[in-house]
């Protein structure tokens, strides 16, 4: 068993390696695996879609739809509008936009692409035309992003708890203060910078702006103040409360006149899309999960670790180190679904929470998506502005310092993530 399961990792190396899609490399060395351990296709099968069977899943495509909708209906723009005419008088004032829209639109998203696909747009040519490197503009515009799927509603929250059978209000609000502190490690790196910058220059405070500004925002600030108040409260479920959600977003549409049929279809036919990846990945890791447990790869692993150190902090650094790098290379999805089965019973039995894990696991791919090989988000921000990769990547780099930071931070005291949710009953 083990040999076979070092040749489906073999072959799911080699079919990633050549830009195979993540579910279809998944999912075909382990149907090899149920066909060749002398079981019907119909058992693979159905363990495939045993692992789509869960309500809270259904959570992802409606948090999905509700950060598609948001940029197809121009609230991203209107949120863009609010920050800079709040910020409009602090120098560099362009920068720390970009980090509070990515923060306002977090709120909504759930996804770093759809925050990068979106506000990139907007953010990097605005930055560009007001003097701001092009590598700075587009490294802030993809780091900040990555709030997104840190802050609630997070869709990668919404899959490890369904994958590590936690509460998902409890993660949602373990969350919170990590985004935030993400966000205020890439505003120093921006005051840094700006400091060393005499050419960074501000805009004067329009009072008019942003009063029009504000108005234009009223809307959009309900639809966190419901989404997490209602998951917060216990009012809601996640998936009830992204159901809310997007009534919401259909209503502001209607209001701003921006919902047209045509958007409505674009907007279903993307999240369709989008989904249907995840839910090939989230299938092949059932069965994956399946081929693992009668491997005993959990029990092998734990014995590895325990061998090592039976200390949780010597084990949360190695977890660290191992989820950074896999990160590089494997998609975000597809690790948390195959590791956490992996990881997680060893985290409990050093006494580790699972939330404050989740979240530790949570920020660590994050960081992968803007790295290459597989970085999504460093391609998309690429494809957003024309520009070629490997210089926005460059951009990128210098802003890793605070993100590396916020996560060793967040690792070395477990109160910061825990806080809250214990504060809130969870």
């Amino acid at each position: 068993m083990i040999l076979e399961l070092w040749m489906i990792g073999v072959a799911v190396t080699v079919l990633m390696i050549l830009r195979v899609p993540v579910g279809l490399a998944f999912i075909g060395p382990c149907l090899w695996w149920a066909l060749a351990d002398g079981n019907s296709s119909g058992f693979a099968l159905k363990t495939t879609f045993d692992g789509l069977n869960s309500f809270p899943l259904l959570a992802v495509p409606l948090f999905i739809l509700v950060g598609v909708m948001a940029n197809r209906l121009g609230i991203a723009d209107r949120l863009y509008d609010f920050g800079l005419a709040v910020l409009g008088r602090i120098r560099g004032n362009l920068a720390y936009v970009n980090i509070g829209t990515a923060v306002g639109f977090s709120w909504m998203s759930g996804s770093a692409l759809a925050d990068v696909a979106g506000l990139g747009k907007i953010e990097v040519p605005h930055m560009v035309k007001a003097g701001y490197p092009y590598r700075f503009a587009a490294g802030l515009t993809a780091s900040s992003s990555l709030i997104s799927p840190v802050m609630p509603p997070s869709i990668p929250a919404v899959i490890y708890a369904a994958t590590a059978a936690v509460s998902t209000g409890a993660l949602f609000a373990a969350s919170i203060i990590p985004a935030l502190l993400m966000a205020a490690g890439l505003c120093v790196y921006v005051y840094i910078w700006t400091t060393r910058r005499p050419d960074v220059t501000s805009v004067p405070f329009d009072r008019t702006r942003l009063r029009a500004a504000a108005i234009g925002t009223i809307g959009p600030a309900f639809v966190p103040v419901i989404l997490l108040g209602g998951i917060l409260s216990g009012t809601f479920t996640p998936t009830e409360a992204a159901s809310v959600a997007v009534l919401l977003m259909i209503v502001l549409g209607l209001v701003y006149r921006t919902l047209t049929v045509k958007i409505m279809i674009q907007s279903l036919r993307e999240t369709a899309v989008i989904t249907g990846g995840i839910g090939l990945i989230l299938g092949s890791a059932a069965l994956l999960g399946l081929i693992m447990t009668r491997a005993h790869v959990s029990s092998s692993v734990a014995e590895l670790v325990t061998s090592v150190s039976s200390d949780p902090w010597i084990f949360m650094i190695m977890v660290n180190v191992v989820l950074l790098v896999l990160g590089t290379v494997v998609d975000a999805t597809a690790a948390i679904l195959v590791l956490v089965p992996v990881l997680l019973p060893v985290a409990v039995s050093l006494g580790v929470d699972p939330v404050y894990f989740g979240v530790v696991m949570i920020i660590n791919l994050m960081i992968g998506l803007l790295t290459p090989p597989v970085g999504s988000v460093l391609f998309v921000t690429a494809s957003v502005t024309g520009r070629p990769v490997e210089e926005v990547f460059h951009g990128i780099v210098p802003f890793l310092v605070p993100l590396v930071a916020v996560l060793i931070l967040v690792t070395a005291l477990p109160g910061l993530v825990l806080w809250l949710p214990h504060l809130l009953g969870f």
